[in-house]
């Protein structure tokens, strides 16, 4: 009963400040101002005022907040003394311990780092001043490929 009057008194207000904003010429303020101030009374009329005030005045509610965050808090637990453990471990290929998402888990192509022309071609050639020598990388790129 006290949040419905609550919640009509601001509606109330609201509208008096779209009616002083519409005298000063400023209709699509006001008009904004009047949407604003219907929100509360249509929470009120829909029930939705009632519902929030029954759940946050409900014991059983807030025990179930509570469970939700115990449960969360053992996930979040059990899920880093688990990482904390593979981590320790040092051998992330234990049949049992592999914990999918876990960094000890996570694949890595072969060849992912090596140079695709080489390890030691680059530096071991002396570059020479003439033009034509400027190509000759792009000409072996080319060859390589087939092109």
């Amino acid at each position: 009963m006290l949040a419905e009057t609550i919640c009509s008194a601001v509606s109330v207000a609201g509208l008096g400040i779209a009616a002083v904003t519409a005298y000063r010429k400023r209709f699509l303020a006001a008009a904004r101002i009047t949407a604003y101030a219907l929100v509360p009374v249509a929470l009120v009329m829909t029930g939705f005022v009632e519902w929030v005030s029954g759940m946050v005045f409900n014991p059983t509610v807030w025990a179930g907040f509570g469970l939700l965050g115990v449960s969360w808090l053992l996930f979040m637990t059990t899920r880093a003394i688990e990482r904390r453990a593979l981590a320790a471990s040092g051998e992330p290929g234990k049949p049992g311990r592999k914990v999918k998402g876990s960094p000890a888990a996570e694949a890595v192509a072969p060849a992912a780092s090596a140079p695709s022309l080489g390890a030691g071609r680059a530096g071991t050639q002396p570059r020479s001043d003439t033009p034509g020598d400027d190509f000759s990388d792009i000409e072996a790129i080319l060859k390589k490929h087939g092109i």
